[in-house]
């Protein structure tokens, strides 16, 4: 998303922020051009400010970690505010209560993919909520599963190779909803973990090449998509460069 004022200054204490001067000061940074930005992106805008998601971090900079400021711009239902939200609340006090309540909440793919991007894959509820949210029907509760495990193998530096592993017979079993956002989704997932490992990579192509040779053409177009991806000279050489060196 493009466009938007500069960053407004804050008027609320430091220390106790107030969710409902954060609101206002967001209203003041939008603008009706960032408002447009915002539909050319299919992003609802009847709900919104038109505030750049540079600006957004850079006042969540300001403002610092707090879950219950958090807790109250979510609930203020704004784009904006949600979108501040996941960059201000503090990952180690995030519930699975609350990642499913919020999950509920998705109804556009920039709130699905800023909240998995920025603050779910750092809980440590994430692999289960992407087993979970995969067996949802709601199209972008199902794409926050796919956006979180994408999010997970570009973050989670200590996950095993087998925890994604695990992962992909659930990407297997979604490439078939044709849902353009699923869609993409799921196919964000399947690269980034291809991306991740040499075995990965392996295991990523394979599911790749029996998803392009199916009859289903949501899943054909997932399978190419990453069969193109993952053969780029670049990917191949950062993970050449990235794997283990055999002992002497």
């Amino acid at each position: 998303m493009k466009a938007g004022a500069g960053a407004a200054r804050v008027d609320e204490s430091p220390s106790h922020p107030n969710a409902k001067r954060v609101v206002a000061s967001l209203r003041r940074m939008g603008s009706a051009r960032g408002r447009a930005a915002m539909a050319r992106y299919a992003l609802p805008s009847e709900k919104a400010f038109g505030v750049s998601v540079a600006s957004i971090q850079a006042l969540a900079k300001r403002l610092g970690r707090s879950h219950e400021l958090a807790e109250d711009l979510w609930n203020a239902e704004w784009f904006e505010a949600r979108m501040l939200a996941a960059f201000v609340d503090e990952p180690g006090r995030v519930t699975a209560a609350q990642m499913d309540r919020w999950t509920r909440d998705f109804d556009n793919w920039g709130i699905c993919d800023t909240v998995c991007f920025h603050l779910f894959d750092r809980t440590p509820h994430a692999f289960r909520k992407v087993a979970a949210w995969a067996r949802r029907r709601p199209e972008f509760e199902r794409r926050a599963a796919f956006a979180l495990l994408a999010s997970l193998a570009a973050h989670d530096r200590a996950a095993s190779d087998e925890a994604f592993e695990r992962c992909l017979p659930l990407i297997e079993e979604c490439a078939g909803d044709d849902r353009n956002f699923v869609k993409k989704g799921v196919s964000w997932a399947l690269r980034m973990v291809g991306r991740r490992s040499v075995p990965l990579h392996a295991k990523s192509l394979a599911l790749a090449r029996r998803l392009a040779d199916s009859e289903v053409p949501c899943a054909r177009w997932i399978g190419r998509e990453t069969l193109r991806d993952l053969g780029k000279p670049a990917v191949l050489r950062r993970l050449k460069a990235n794997a283990p060196r055999p002992r002497a």
